[in-house]
């Protein structure tokens, strides 16, 4: 179905724009061949992640509270609402072309003609009324009606206003896929903040170990057991790990302002869950079929609108070879006094209509409707390479979602198996069975594993945000 929806969508598009050397069906063609992942195939139609509302997919209050107010103070996001507020304006534009101008006019005037020439000669034979000579200087006098109208009969105006309200509903899906993306991003790096702060806890945690091991190599020196060596060892590596704390706590310093700038405020805590980080678990997701792409996904629908308004602009400047029906007219009252303005034999009105076709120099023209076209093919392109993308973001985020569960299973049991080893090479350490360089090396390779396990959960806790992003979720 996903095949035959991008073929028949851009095959039409290219027969419609009747663009001579489209080659979109062929390229798309190329998809057509491409395997579609199992999890596509398996779930069923109605199983769709992308379509989950994000307060329904995000249950953590305090992660729904921060997309909540990155939607009204996101300066990004409010540029896109103003981006929306001039597309429609651009529809009250195209609108009034397309209905006829009328305005009012007054005016007054002047006109002094030389008595030696044959204005002037002809004023001087020449009664206004009975009795009453053309003054020189002339007034005049002007209170009129006067309405201008392009018929549009090829349908120029209507296209182009059809186009403006296309971009219009291009201008919304942008606001959508700059919500999903924003959504997505505060998403991706609140998860990154609850691992940091697992992370520093592990580091807290160990702190405590060595240095606790490190008391007892000083009274294992005291008693001639090990040497000043072993000591310095020790101490070298408890003073390791408290210099890694200051670095994951400066990672979370610009992981919380990194939030607060997709919120729009100012530097301050972010409030989070203090549920043990190693006991979330990601949301199970379900891909549903291709084809939903086409549906939920703002970027493609926005692609999509594009494609139509290219096509209208082409009939628009296609339009501009043909002639143009002009209508023009006016009615008011002229007179040279003012108090003879408004009478029956001040009254005036006229009515003109004709058509013009450029004959001469079309270069303008031509170069207009050769971008057009150009702009045309640039939009089939541009929605075949958003399809494209979709279909491979998708297609790489499943994939990482099932290696990641198996990389992270893995690096549990590697966790559980350095923190027995661990305790197996103290007591050894305690017995004088093992060296110290073995107790050692057990411990850094146990804070390693967990810092290893932690960001393997987060690189979870993301890899089911971006599918669920990729799905086309999180702008509802």
């Amino acid at each position: 179905m996903f095949k035959k929806l991008i073929y028949t969508g851009l095959g039409v598009a290219c027969m419609t724009l009747a663009i001579t050397s489209c080659k979109t069906p062929a390229l798309v063609g190329r998809i057509e061949n491409r395997t579609v992942p199992t999890s596509y195939n398996t779930v069923q139609d109605t199983l769709n992640s992308g379509k989950a509302i994000w307060r329904e997919f995000f249950t953590d209050p305090n992660l729904t509270a921060l997309i909540d107010t990155a939607l009204s103070n996101n300066q990004e996001l409010n540029i896109t609402l103003q981006e929306i507020q001039i597309a429609r304006n651009e529809i009250r534009a195209r609108t009034g072309e397309y209905l006829p101008f009328v305005g009012l006019q007054a005016g007054a005037g002047v006109d002094k003609v030389g008595q030696y020439t044959r204005p002037g000669a002809i004023e001087e034979s020449t009664e206004i009324r009975p009795g009453h000579q053309f003054p020189n200087p002339l007034p005049d006098f002007l209170l009129s009606a006067n309405a201008s109208w392009q018929v549009d009969i090829w349908n120029k105006l209507h296209n182009a206003k059809r186009a403006a309200a296309i971009r219009y509903l291009s201008s919304i899906e942008g606001k959508n896929f700059t919500v999903t993306n924003l959504v997505s991003e505060i998403a991706n790096s609140y998860y990154e903040l609850l691992g940091l702060d697992s992370q520093l806890d592990i580091i807290k945690r160990n702190i405590d170990i060595q240095t606790n091991a490190l008391a007892i190599v000083r009274i294992e020196k005291e008693s001639a057991k090990v040497t000043e060596l072993a000591v310095r060892r020790f101490e070298a590596q408890v003073l390791h790990t408290q210099s890694l704390q200051f670095e994951v706590q400066q990672r979370i310093v610009e992981t919380e302002n990194r939030i607060n700038f997709l919120v729009g405020r100012f530097p301050q805590p972010v409030q989070r869950t203090s549920t043990d980080f190693n006991t979330l678990v990601p949301e199970v997701m379900h891909a549903g079929i291709p084809s939903q792409l086409l549906q939920n996904r703002p970027d493609i629908r926005q692609a999509e609108r594009e494609l139509e308004a290219a096509r209208l602009d082409v009939q628009v400047a296609r339009a501009n070879f043909l002639p143009s029906l002009d209508l023009s007219a006016a009615v008011g009252f002229n007179s040279y006094k003012p108090t003879l303005l408004l009478t029956p034999e001040s009254f005036l009105y006229s009515l003109i209509g004709g058509f013009t076709r450029p004959l001469i120099n079309r270069n303008a023209i031509k170069s207009l409707y050769y971008s057009a076209n150009a702009k045309q093919i640039q939009a089939v392109y541009n929605y075949e390479r958003t399809i494209l993308n979709a279909y491979i973001e998708v297609a790489n985020q499943l994939s990482n979602i099932t290696n990641l569960q198996k990389s992270y299973d893995l690096k549990a049991r590697q966790v559980e198996a350095l923190i027995q080893s661990t305790n197996i090479s103290n007591t050894l350490f305690k017995s004088a069975r093992a060296d110290y360089m073995e107790v050692l090396l057990t411990q850094r390779d146990a804070l390693e594993s967990r810092f290893d396990l932690v960001e393997t959960k987060v690189q979870q806790l993301n890899a089911m945000v971006n599918t669920y992003r990729a799905l086309g979720g999180g702008w509802r």
